[in-house]
């Protein structure tokens, strides 16, 4: 699954339409619908779709199971 099939799932769970999720970014609804046709959508705004829609963004990277560098917008990581 890409980016751009998570975030279009994520609007049809959430209710929404991909032109009013842009918006809330503060992006253009023609702008933000070639990123998702690219593939570019940033982990920036990963971070800020979670934060418009109040759900939880992560991604990490795991280290041998032992250790990870993570990105999240939650407010307290547990480890």
């Amino acid at each position: 699954m890409t980016t751009s099939d998570m975030i279009r799932e994520l609007c049809e769970k959430k209710n929404i339409s991909l032109a009013e999720l842009a918006r809330r970014i503060g992006q253009s609804p023609q702008n933000f619908n070639k990123k998702l046709k690219r593939g570019t959508v940033s982990t920036e705004e990963m971070l800020k779709i979670a934060d418009v829609l109040g759900i939880v963004f992560e991604q990490k990277f795991v280290i041998e199971g032992k250790s990870s560098i993570e990105i999240t917008n939650r407010e307290v990581e547990y480890e």
